[in-house]
């Protein structure tokens, strides 16, 4: 079994990826700052030997020994966080990404470096397939983190060419489940909160913009076989069914039996209008497509939502959900489960209802 770092591991697809890795047997090391990512997400690995975190800035160089395989999931990643950390967006995607890059070369580990559908920024070519260079505004709001991972898809590539390093970028489009952070902005948790409140479901422009939601067992899967192959340029992964803005919140409305409203505010600056991802690559390459509808999905992280409902009420300010600091040697708080049966502390993939994914190896 391998021993393997992941950075952002504290985060929402941090976690998941950590759960699903220690379930095959591999040990862990886990860095995450806890500037977006929470502790909480972890704390059912509290008594688990194979997996260690480290509260830690990865734009500051470290070595955390002999590693087979690293991860690199640490940035900001929805608008409100990267428009609070501006400039810690950036250092993450350039000085941070390159001391992990350093510690893969060191080592001989292979890389995966988690890119984003941003990258293409509001897109004239739809759907969007991976030789597609995207239309990205350089100096707008967003361009702290669209430019951000650019520039670390850039230093990735170099990395692979002219030191050798087996590396993979997974460029992630729209994911949602449960540990999902419920305010951080993005549409699903912003509807399904709004929702579960009673208030008005928010909507930017007239609702006519699309976007495509992956279930995050799906993304998770995908990553996983991406990084156990001989794939080195750029691939898509999400769900290719694109729906309305409209259509997204008329589905939260009708799963949660909520009466609220719609509010149509305005588009802010560079929001895409248009986002589906090609994955005709990842089928061929992966044998990976998706296979939790939205509906599904959203069934299964509801529960999630409502928790978080009940936690806010005691703790509006929403504190105890951002940045859960361990002091050394503190056990991992209480959080929810890993998505998937629990066996003990491992895990367990979640059954799909329409056929299993076969995983491309289970060695990394």
């Amino acid at each position: 079994m391998a021993r393997i770092l992941i950075t952002g591991a504290a985060g929402f697809l941090g976690s998941h990826l950590t759960d699903r890795l220690l379930g095959e047997g591999h040990t862990i090391v886990g860095v995450d700052n806890l500037s977006t990512g929470s502790s909480h997400n972890l704390s059912h690995l509290r008594n688990e030997p194979r997996f260690s975190l480290e509260e830690r800035d990865i734009c500051h160089p470290f070595d955390p020994g002999h590693v087979d395989y690293v991860f690199n999931l640490a940035s900001p990643a929805s608008p409100p966080e990267y428009l609070r950390l501006a400039i810690e967006t950036l250092r993450v995607g350039s000085a941070g990404t390159e001391a992990i890059l350093e510690i893969a070369h060191k080592y001989g580990a292979g890389f995966l470096h988690a890119s984003t559908s941003e990258c293409y920024g509001d897109p004239f070519e739809h759907p969007q397939v991976e030789t597609y260079w995207g239309n990205v505004n350089p100096i707008g709001l967003r361009s702290v983190y669209d430019e951000s991972k650019r520039f670390s898809e850039a230093l990735t590539m170099a990395y692979h060419r002219y030191r050798g390093v087996n590396t993979h970028l997974v460029r992630i489009f729209n994911t949602y489940g449960p540990r999902l952070h419920p305010s951080d902005g993005r549409v699903i948790s912003n509807f399904v909160m709004q929702a579960l409140r009673g208030e008005p479901l928010t909507i930017y422009g007239d609702g006519t913009q699309t976007r495509s939601f992956c279930y995050v067992s799906d993304l998770i899967e995908g990553i996983v076989r991406l990084s156990r192959s001989e794939e080195h340029l750029p691939t898509n992964i999400g769900n290719p069914t694109e729906f309305t803005i409209l259509e997204c919140a008329q589905t939260v409305l009708d799963l949660t039996g909520s009466e609220s409203p719609l509010r149509f505010e305005e588009l802010p600056q560079d929001d895409p209008t248009r986002r589906k991802p090609d994955i005709r690559k990842a089928n061929r390459v992966l044998g990976w497509e998706p296979r939790v509808s939205l509906r599904e999905g959203l069934e299964l992280s509801l529960d999630y939502f409502r928790e978080c409902l009940n936690q806010q009420g005691a703790d509006p300010a929403g504190a105890g959900w951002r940045a859960s600091r361990l002091a050394p040697g503190e056990p991992l708080p209480l959080t929810h489960p890993p998505v998937g049966a629990t066996r003990g502390n491992h895990y367990e993939p979640v059954p799909v209802r329409d056929g299993a994914h076969n995983p491309a190896g289970t060695a990394i």
